[in-house]
């Protein structure tokens, strides 16, 4: 895992990737303000949680409560984006370290946009939940990273992976690697709440988990193009 990581930093000097990543990096900026408007409009104007003292600490935070809670959302945010570049940087890592591979012919990008946004809607649904472990500091970061990291870790095998697998198949090596992919999305996660890094990292972790997949994947047949 630490080499597939080293090698997808390496690469970010690929002019491919550079304009993938600067593509990236501005719908995500767009998103993220977008998403800060909503919540900030939502914790304003509406009564979120049952118990008064909450809503009472919320809204004489304003805004450092909007952007806080936005901040711990960024993993869904950002994830929401991956899935409209994902096959750009796939590419670009298949032309430089697995030149040798046909063209994928799994999933097109609309069925991956619609797989992530399933996705999303459940990262966003639990995030939202797990705010209420802030009222338990010490045990936060443990639950938001280890829900989180679970979920990444997973969306982002099966993205790359459906791309040259069928489903059943991406599931059974998704099983036998579960234990890697877990801390592989904990570092995603961790990666993901550090400001500047966080907008590299859905790159350097879709190219990662090229690397990886190439590693784990069996000699199994490409996906029939429907």
């Amino acid at each position: 895992m630490i080499e597939a990581l080293i090698k997808s930093i390496a690469q970010l000097n690929d002019k491919a990737i550079q304009k993938t990543l600067l593509s990236s990096v501005a719908a995500t900026a767009v998103l993220f303000f977008a998403v800060w408007f909503v919540i900030g409009f939502l914790l304003t104007d509406t009564t979120l949680f049952q118990w008064g003292w909450l809503d009472i600490i919320i809204d004489l935070m304003g805004g450092l409560a909007t952007l806080v809670i936005t901040w711990f959302l960024f993993p869904g945010i950002v994830t929401a984006i991956i899935a409209l570049f994902l096959d750009d940087v796939a590419r670009a890592v298949e032309a430089r370290h697995y030149p040798k591979l046909p063209p994928a012919s799994g999933t097109t990008v609309g069925q991956s946009v619609v797989a992530s946004l399933r996705f999303v809607l459940v990262l966003v649904t639990l995030n939202i939940f797990l705010l209420l472990f802030l009222i338990f500091p010490p045990v936060f970061p443990f639950v938001f990273y280890s829900v989180n990291g679970y979920l990444l870790g997973r969306e982002y095998f099966e993205l790359v992976s459906l791309r040259r697998m069928e489903l059943a198949d991406v599931r059974e090596v998704r099983k036998q690697r579960q234990g890697t992919l877990f801390v592989f999305g904990v570092c995603i996660a961790l990666m993901l709440t550090i400001p500047v890094v966080n907008l590299l990292t859905p790159i350097v972790a879709t190219a990662a988990m090229v690397h990886l997949f190439e590693k784990w994947r069996p000699a199994l047949p490409e996906p029939s193009q429907i």
